[in-house]
């Protein structure tokens, strides 16, 4: 594993909440914690790779799960400080560090937890893809597990694009776990995409669509990370992307391969294996959520977001939105901005 997966030379001191405990020891509670501290180190700092990215580098710690779904569901946390605490989903294909530059700058007010999805970032590939609906509950069931060190401070939500459909599926599941969530450009289907998907699954045919298709011939691994960042570079879905951004994806979502050279983390065939699939009884949990919600879209994402937000605020009261400059991945654009307008609905 890279990026996070060794030790630190000079580990920065836990405080007594987040030390991992020994086998059998109790919280407060009486409750036997089913998850501990892996590692922790300055990020950017893997034996692996020296990021020659200018972002900040705070210690985070990592964290692990073994889920219900018999895998381990793994990410990174900053120490408790008391400050309200913002729980992260990154999209399809990604990992929460990838955005590191818009949650950098967030983490002055919050404290930050970022969790990687089944078959992406440090998480285990998991074998079969389990769903949308059941990512969310092993989302769900994650962050029950470790978010007891943050102690009774506000919880907060925020998902990017499959991450952001995850995290209203968690909204719907659990109507009190956050206080506010911000989804950002979230991939809402429309009731008649959903019935055209099932439909066209019911004769296997979903699972060959367009974007599942090309992230079956993406390309895999590369001669180096310098290689990486110069090939993917203002292209396809990294156009626009600040050098920051696509360093943090360069840095996070590649792992050094034995053989020589870096790697995807995030097989292609699981990012195909989400494309060619969709969220059960999507509309139903989305009339559900009671949490306020802020959806924030692209004025040059994909044309079938802006109308399913519409629909889902014209059912739903507590759900509003807004058009922001960019595409699909705007946060990568200009973070500053994203992590701005964030702020701004959490702690309004």
């Amino acid at each position: 594993m890279t990026g996070g997966a060794r030790a630190s030379a000079n580990p920065v001191p836990l405080p007594q909440s987040a030390v991992a405990r020994p086998p059998g020891h109790r919280d407060a509670r009486g409750r036997v914690p089913d998850w501990e501290v892996l590692y922790f180190q300055p990020l950017g700092q893997s034996t692996h790779h020296r990021s020659p990215s200018r972002l900040k580098t705070p210690a985070l710690l990592a964290w692990s799960h073994r889920c219900s779904a018999g895998f381990t569901l793994r990410g990174e946390y900053s120490t408790p400080s008391g400050k309200p605490v913002l729980h992260f989903l990154h999209g399809n294909g990604y990992c929460g560090r990838t955005y590191w530059p818009m949650l950098q700058i967030l983490q002055t007010d919050f404290d930050i937890v970022i969790s990687d999805m089944q078959g992406h970032g440090d998480t285990d590939h998991g074998g079969r893809f389990h769903g949308w609906n059941r990512t969310a509950e092993l989302a769900l069931e994650a962050w029950r597990a470790q978010s007891d060190c943050f102690g009774t401070v506000a919880q907060f939500a925020v998902g990017h694009s499959f991450g952001g459909v995850i995290t209203a599926l968690m909204l719907a599941q659990a109507p009190a776990q956050f206080r506010r969530a911000v989804l950002l450009d979230p991939v809402l289907f429309t009731p008649l995409m959903i019935g055209a998907m099932a439909l066209s699954d019911v004769v296997g045919l979903y699972q060959r669509n367009t974007l599942a298709r090309k992230a079956r011939e993406r390309r895999r691994h590369w001669p180096d990370r310098a290689a990486a960042y110069a090939n993917l570079h203002e292209r396809g879905m990294f156009k626009g992307w600040t050098v920051e951004a696509l360093q943090a994806y360069v840095d996070y979502a590649l792992k050094d391969r034995a053989e020589g050279g870096v790697e995807l983390k995030c097989r292609p065939s699981r990012e195909a294996e989400i494309f060619g699939s969709f969220p059960r009884r999507l509309w139903t949990s989305l009339a559900k959520v009671r949490t306020p919600v802020n959806v924030e879209y692209g004025a040059q994402t994909y044309p079938f977001v802006a109308s399913a937000v519409q629909r889902w605020r014209s059912i739903n009261p507590l759900i509003g939105a807004e058009q922001v400059p960019g595409g699909h991945c705007f946060m990568q654009q200009d973070p500053p901005a994203a992590a701005r307008r964030i702020k701004a609905f959490l702690l309004e």
